[in-house]
């Protein structure tokens, strides 16, 4: 029998849109999702099939039918993890850079979900078929500290967490250019009208993004800067740097015609072989422990490509 959800309609969310109030209330869901269920029936208001557009009313009664999932097809594989902590209920890993979250596209082994579900038999199969476990991404370049969920209810409890943006996100990476000590940008992130894999700043038809940032050491044209997200979107600090004119070392989505396709070249032919991906990594992950209600914070050391950048960022001066 499939798990029915239930909401009542409180005087705050009269004359939302269905869609709308399910994706702010169905943490586990992004609100395409929530649309589909939607479309197949698998939602009633008063006891009827509604329209994704339909207005509620104060206390309406709206249901959701969560259909049983699909039998797991994702193949264990014994890939090596660096774990940073484990307990039954999550594991924390520090993912490296090359490695995609979950597949997809082009992407069906050699995956973290692969290694997961080889380290975990009994990973949480409710994030889909194709995402057991996962309740937050790294770019598939980007590298540092992921949590996975081992059972339902760590996964609703991190869900509900990273929607409501409360976990404590920081990045460190390498920008091209010189920026203020500190600050904050604040644009709508959405697809990119003509590049189905890039992001863009899209004033009328994104999502609200904001990121932090201070710097923490200087270069003659690039700068060591920490970042802080209060929203996780799609490529967000690459997508809001790359706005501001700063776009991240080695970026090659977002990096941009400026003087950042000259001064790279320079770099590789100085000494920099390693970096082959953007220089942005995942420093540290703070979240509320879903079973014991702990607050708990997990570090991950500058990997050694970035690390080998930033001494030769240091060593050469650039003109």
């Amino acid at each position: 029998m499939n798990p029915n959800i239930s909401f009542r309609v409180q005087s705050g969310d009269y004359l939302k849109r269905l869609d709308v109030f399910l994706s702010q209330k169905e943490a586990l869901h992004s609100r395409s999702q929530i649309k589909r269920l939607i479309e197949t029936g698998n939602v009633q208001v008063g006891g009827k099939e509604a329209k994704a557009g339909m207005r509620l009313k104060e206390n309406d009664v709206v249901v959701l039918n969560l259909p049983q999932p699909r039998k797991l097809e994702t193949q264990a594989e014994a890939i090596p993890l660096v774990i940073l902590y484990e307990d039954r209920h999550l594991i924390v890993v520090d993912k490296p850079a090359g490695m995609v979250v979950h597949p997809g596209a082009g992407n069906f082994s050699g995956t973290l979900v692969n290694a997961l579900l080889y380290h975990c038999p009994d990973l949480s199969g409710i994030g889909g078929v194709l995402r057991p476990g996962i309740v937050h991404r790294l770019d598939k370049d980007t590298s540092g500290v992921l949590v996975a969920a081992k059972d339902d209810f760590t996964h609703r409890s991190l869900s509900e967490q990273f929607k409501k943006h409360t976990p404590e996100r920081k990045y460190l990476g390498v920008v091209f250019g010189q920026i203020a000590d500190q600050g904050q940008i604040e644009g709508l992130i959405g697809r990119h009208p003509a590049h189905r894999q890039k992001m863009s700043v899209r004033p009328r038809k994104g999502r609200e993004a904001r990121t932090f940032w201070q710097v923490i050491e200087r270069y003659r044209h690039f700068c060591l800067t920490e970042f802080r997200l209060e929203t996780g979107r799609t490529h967000q600090i690459r997508v809001h740097l790359s706005a501001m004119g700063h776009p991240i070392l080695g970026d090659p989505l977002y990096g941009g015609r400026n003087r950042l396709a000259v001064i790279e070249p320079l770099l590789l032919r100085q000494g920099l072989k390693k970096l082959r991906r953007q220089a942005l990594h995942a420093a540290s992950l703070g979240f509320i422990h879903p079973a014991t209600g702990e607050n708990l914070t997990f570090s991950s050391p500058m990997p050694a490509d970035m690390g080998e950048a930033i001494a030769l960022l240091k060593k050469l001066d650039i003109g």
